[in-house]
C-alpha cells in the first residue's frame, strides 16, 4: 500500500525523522497505567516505537486512509485502532474508566482542544506527552509574568507539572509546516484535587483572561463582587500576574463572597 497523502484540512504533517519519533516515545514513564492512547498516528512513525513498550497501545485516527495504512502495516494494532474523532468520542467505550496515558504528534489546528479534552479526563490520565506547534507548547508550560501565559497555562498547570522538552525543526516533516514544533510532557500532580470549587475555578480563569489587559477588578465584574471583596489587593493585578496558586486563592475568595 502506498503512503498516505497528507490532508490540509486535517492539519496533517507526517514526521519523517525516526530518531525524533523514538525520543517522543521515550518521554513517557510507562508507570501507573497499562494503556496508551496515541492521537493521530498517521502512518505510525511514533506507533512502531510505542508497540515495543511494556504497555498496550491504542490509536485513535479520524483519517480513513491512515486507518487502512495502519491496518495493513501494523498487525500488532489489530482491534486497537479507533476510527473516531478524539474530541467527540467517548473514550471510555474502550478504557472503561481505567487509567491511560496520551501521546501523539498532534494536529496543530486542534491541539489546544485535545489538551482541554484531556483535562476533562484528568482522573484517568496520569501522563500526557507529545508534539505541538512550538508556540502552543511554550504557552502550556509558561509561568506567570510571561506574555504567552494564559488560560491553557493555568488550567493545565493546576493539575499537571508541565515540562517543555525539546524543539523540532520544520524540515523533518512531510509536508514541512511553516512553524517549529515543541515536545512537552505533562505529569499529573500527586494531589490534583483543587482546594476550591473546580468548576468555578475554570470559569474564573477563563473570564479573567478574556480581558487580560484589565485588572481583575474590572475583568471579573460579572461575578457581582461585594465592595469589601473588591478592595482586596489581589484585584489590583492583571491575570498574567497570578500564579496557579493565586488563582485558586482568588476562586476561594469569590466562592466565600457568594455565601
Amino acid at each position: 500500500m502506498e503512503k498516505v497523502k497528507a490532508k490540509k484540512h486535517l492539519g496533517q504533517h507526517f514526521l519523517t525523522d525516526e530518531s525524533i519519533a523514538q525520543q517522543i516515545a521515550d518521554t513517557l514513564s510507562f508507570e501507573g497505567y497499562e494503556n496508551i492512547l496515541e492521537i493521530g498516528p498517521g502512518m505510525g512513525v511514533l506507533t512502531k516505537y510505542l508497540l515495543d513498550k511494556p504497555t498496550t497501545t491504542y490509536v485513535i485516527e479520524i483519517d480513513n486512509e491512515s486507518v487502512d495504512y495502519l491496518n495493513a502495516h501494523y498487525p500488532k494494532l489489530y482491534g486497537k485502532i479507533i476510527s473516531k474523532d478524539f474530541l467527540k468520542y467517548n473514550i471510555n467505550e474502550v478504557f472503561e474508566g481505567k487509567p491511560f496515558a496520551i501521546i501523539g504528534n498532534f494536529p496543530y489546528n486542534i491541539s489546544s482542544q485535545i489538551v482541554f479534552r484531556a483535562l476533562e479526563l484528568r482522573n484517568q490520565i496520569p501522563e500526557f506527552s507529545g508534539m505541538f506547534q512550538k508556540e502552543v507548547a511554550e504557552r502550556i508550560c509558561s509561568k506567570k509574568g510571561s506574555k504567552v501565559y494564559g488560560i491553557l497555562s493555568v488550567l493545565t498547570q493546576a493539575f499537571y507539572d508541565a515540562e517543555y522538552l525539546f524543539t523540532v525543526h520544520e524540515n523533518v516533516f512531510n509536508p514541512p509546516p511553516k512553524v517549529k514544533s515543541g515536545v512537552l510532557r505533562l505529569r499529573r500532580k500527586a494531589n490534583f484535587n483543587l482546594s476550591c470549587d473546580e468548576k468555578l475555578f475554570f470559569t474564573v480563569v477563563k473570564t479573567a483572561f478574556q480581558q487580560r489587559r484589565k485588572t481583575l477588578r474590572n475583568s471579573l465584574k460579572s461575578f457581582q463582587l461585594t465592595d469589601n471583596l473588591k478592595e482586596d489587593s489581589i484585584f489590583d493585578l492583571r491575570p498574567e500576574q497570578l500564579s496557579v496558586e493565586q488563582f485558586i486563592e482568588l476562586t476561594q475568595k469569590i466562592e466565600a463572597n457568594a455565601i
